[in-house]
């Protein structure tokens, strides 16, 4: 029976000197999933598809050395978990299903992963509205690292757009990002509250995206008429550094709310080759940060609205994000 490796280790600090199975002994778990999507898709099923893997209220978790194939909704799903480590696992997922989606968790460390699917490859999550914000559980302490990523019609890397309770001290670094429709993606929309912030993404290749980096204030529905459309999400310290690009259609689309701009977004050592028929570079709208060694250079939004000092405190305070997840 192919099973998931879970660990009650007492140290998770040390949890990355276990002896995990060598890469070869992997297993495989196949959700079959192609009956859900046809019937997801033909609107024939009256309630929510399974996940392929979900914890619920849990810690000290290892999922190591496996194949994941055709999840009938999500691959992995951690939910009000803590100290969540996945690496060293490979995933084939039919076209709309999101991968990997860590939601109100905390201490996570995702590694050595390859994962091609349609949606989402990876998106972290923390609440729905007013009961998200009611409930008041971040994900956060995320560490993310050494990852190929592929999402022909989402996004490699996502944030939100369910972000209620908040998201906020990830470190994500050493990312091959390929054939994807958005590189990074952060997504929120009015009625949310909650927060994204004191994000770093440094040292990443893509290749063959539409959109490299992207952040919406109009994304995603509302559960029910219930929320409280002034509850206004915040989206701050996001820093973009070390990434270079290769057939890019869009480097950049910011587009930002009116009441709560988004603020402190920071991009540096950025070089991105855009194809030939692309006319549009950035699109920036209701944000504001910095930019240095960027091309093609971005919009006067993330050029001018910081100080010099701001702009070295913009790069130099994140320095810690995620670590206590490695």
């Amino acid at each position: 029976m192919h099973h998931i490796t879970r660990s009650l280790n007492p140290y998770p600090h040390m949890v990355e000197e276990l002896n995990f199975p060598k890469e070869g002994d992997n297993g495989t778990i196949n959700g079959q999933g192609s009956v859900w999507w046809d019937w997801f898709t033909s609107h024939t099923l009256n309630y929510s598809r399974p996940h392929l893997v979900e914890f619920i209220d849990s810690k000290d978790i290892v999922v190591s050395n496996l194949t994941f194939l055709n999840a009938p909704a999500f691959n992995i799903h951690p939910v009000y978990c803590s100290n969540v480590h996945v690496q060293n696992i490979s995933v084939y997922a039919p076209p709309e299903s999101p991968y990997i989606v860590p939601d109100s968790s905390d201490t996570i460390c995702i590694k050595n992963c390859s994962i091609s699917t349609g949606y989402d490859a990876i998106a972290l999550e923390s609440g729905w509205d007013e009961y998200g914000i009611a409930y008041g559980r971040p994900t956060t302490s995320i560490h993310i690292k050494q990852i190929h990523l592929q999402a022909s019609s989402g996004s490699a890397l996502a944030f939100g757009s369910e972000m209620s309770g908040g998201i906020s001290d990830v470190l994500v670094e050493h990312l091959y990002l390929s054939n994807s429709f958005h590189g990074v993606e952060f997504r929120t929309t009015k009625g949310r509250g909650g927060y994204i912030k004191e994000i770093l993404i440094s040292d990443i290749e893509m290749k063959n995206v539409h959109t490299a980096f992207g952040a919406t204030g109009e994304s995603g529905c509302h559960p029910d008429e219930d929320f409280d459309p002034n509850a206004l999400p915040i989206l701050n310290q996001i820093t973009l550094k070390n990434m270079i690009g290769a057939n890019i259609t869009v480097a950049g689309n910011f587009t930002g709310i009116q009441e709560s701009p988004f603020t402190y977004i920071c991009v540096s050592n950025i070089s991105l080759s855009i194809v030939a028929c692309s006319s549009t570079y950035w699109v920036c709208s209701n944000v504001m940060g910095f930019s240095q060694f960027v091309f093609p250079e971005p919009c006067s939004d993330l050029d001018s609205s910081l100080s010099n000092s701001s702009s070295s405190a913009c790069f130099s305070l994140l320095s810690s994000y995620g670590q206590a997840a490695a």
